[in-house]
């Protein structure tokens, strides 16, 4: 890679990284629900349960397994009060359709102020936790 007149060489190149990104945590008041509308929605597995904690990884031997970061849903005692500052996004095959079953699963369209023509649906999972569906497409 090239930034202004330097060139990046990633410091993978050089042994120098170690770290790799493992799970994103989700506060929940109920993580066995959380985790079971979000085990469904992105069609993985729940890989532990316990009273606390609940972690969510791609079913096993698909393309994701073992590359994208598992979720962990752990409880605490307050609830959502804000909006997120960190989400996730899902890109659907069909954004009308993804939309429906989401909402089927019990996610709701929210209004965080979007404009009227983005090219997202903002939803709030159960727990009122938003995320987008994007456009259709890769």
């Amino acid at each position: 890679m090239v930034f202004g007149d330097r060139k990046f060489v990633s410091p993978w190149h050089y042994g120098l990284v170690t770290v790799r990104f493992q799970c994103v945590c989700v506060d929940a008041a109920d993580p066995q629900m959380l985790s079971r509308f979000w085990a469904e929605a992105l069609g993985w597995r729940v890989t532990c349960e316990e009273p606390d904690e609940v972690v969510i990884e791609p079913a096993a031997g698909s393309p994701e397994d073992g590359v994208a970061p598992d979720i962990v849903f752990l409880r605490v005692p307050e609830g959502k009060s804000l909006k997120n500052r960190l989400h996730i996004d899902l890109r659907p095959d069909d954004r009308t359709r993804e939309v429906e079953r989401l909402e089927q699963l019990g996610a709701r369209r929210v209004d965080i102020g979007q404009a009227a023509d983005v090219t997202w649906v903002v939803m709030g999972d159960p727990e009122g936790n938003e995320f987008c569906v994007l456009e259709e497409g890769s």
